[in-house]
């Protein structure tokens, strides 16, 4: 796992450097993308026969969370692309699998996703041995910096799930450039519309002879970006903190009239005491988080068979319990530095209003509330959250 955090970490200094201009530029990301790609951190979880690292989900987190200190809308991608490069072990048959990690891992490819579950499914019809995807999706996280996409959609006529992953160029797939939203802003997450986008039947995830044969593992797709999101939120805060902190010892002024003066705002009690408590807590998500992390990581590899329903509870609860408290510590740290670092540190060119925007923005994925329910209806009453689209 070191080695895979320091390659990330040398990728988060360079995003860095110019993540205030990139920020303000909102650019589509293909270098940033690409930066990724050159470390290798994209086939982190491909299979090392097909020259990917073959590492676990625990590592994955944590480099996830190291990218996200640096840029909050890079970690998101990458993220993002763990879950989907994964998505064929969650649902597909093994023959499957196999094809679509040697795909990725060769090629070093980067994966978006159309699954946005509060829009209309699109409608999938067949037509010979192939089916046929069509509809639109208010958000694709990836978008035109993705080389495959993975599509979900429902059999006309039926109650049928059909997920595929398909290339991201083509006539077919329409990315719309319209996100515009006050933070995570380089995430490519605009709306999509699919028209007539052809997938052999042969490449539906999961289904054999058209029929798809559930597991439990299949349900592991909500919690493990669950705790994507809580990942790169915790990168987020961790990059608030740090950067606050360097801004105090370098820029931030002591008061000269609260009758204690002092020669450094590092003497201050009150920065001395901000900081701490902010520390503390910060220390304490990342312990919870980490805790989640190798939780799931350990279910993930494991024989999909062998999940139970009890044990994907208690990883659910887990992760629920991790990401609303990254929230909202993360929350705080980013309203807070701003008392902690002077006037000031206000201009936009120290640039350190993107951390809450960042973390506001995506933080509202979906009702924070929801999650302190699940972690509630546990602790009272024993009850295990039921596998939806979020939960």
């Amino acid at each position: 796992m070191t080695d895979w955090i320091e390659r990330a970490r040398e990728v988060a200094a360079k995003l860095a450097v110019d993540a205030v201009e990139r920020d303000r530029r909102g650019e589509t990301p293909y270098q940033e993308v690409q930066l990724l790609k050159d470390a290798g951190l994209v086939t982190l979880l491909g299979p090392a026969e097909h020259g990917g690292g073959g590492q676990s989900w625990e590592t994955a987190y944590r480099v996830i969370r190291e990218v996200a200190k640096a840029d909050g809308s890079i970690g998101q991608l990458l993220g993002y692309h763990y879950l989907w490069a994964w998505a064929a072990r969650l649902v597909a048959t093994d023959a499957q699998v196999a094809a679509v990690e040697e795909l990725y891992t060769t090629g070093n490819l980067f994966f978006g996703g159309a699954v946005n579950p509060r829009d209309s499914d699109l409608t999938i019809t067949e037509d010979g041995d192939d089916i046929v995807y069509n509809g639109h999706k208010s958000f694709s996280t990836g978008g035109k910096v993705s080389d495959l996409t993975v599509l979900e959609g429902v059999l006309a006529g039926t109650e049928d799930h059909i997920f595929a992953i398909v290339p991201s160029q083509q006539e077919g797939i329409t990315f719309h450039d319209d996100w515009d939203n006050i933070g995570q802003r380089l995430t490519e997450s605009g709306s999509v519309t699919i028209s007539d986008v052809r997938v052999p039947w042969a490449s539906a995830a999961g289904y054999v002879d058209r029929e798809f044969r559930p597991l439990v593992y299949n349900t592991l797709n909500v919690p493990a970006i669950q705790l994507v999101f809580t990942n790169f939120y915790l990168g987020i805060a961790q990059g608030a903190l740090e950067t606050a902190l360097a801004y105090t010892r370098d820029r931030t002024r002591p008061w000269p009239y609260g009758g204690d003066d002092k020669q450094a705002a590092s003497e201050e009690w009150y920065i001395l005491d901000g900081y701490g408590d902010l520390q503390a807590k910060l220390w304490a998500v990342e312990a919870l988080v980490d805790k989640a992390g190798a939780a799931i990581s350990r279910v993930l590899h494991a024989p999909r068979e062998e999940l139970t329903p009890e044990a994907r509870g208690e990883v659910a609860v887990l992760i629920a319990a991790a990401k609303q408290r990254a929230v909202d510590t993360g929350l705080e740290i980013g309203t807070k530095i701003f008392e902690l670092t002077g006037a000031r540190a206000s201009a936009s060119k120290y640039g350190l209003d993107r951390f809450w925007r960042n973390l506001r923005t995506h933080s509202l994925h979906d009702p924070l509330p929801y999650k302190r329910r699940e972690v509630g209806e546990y602790a009272l009453l024993g009850a295990y959250p039921t596998p939806t689209w979020y939960t």
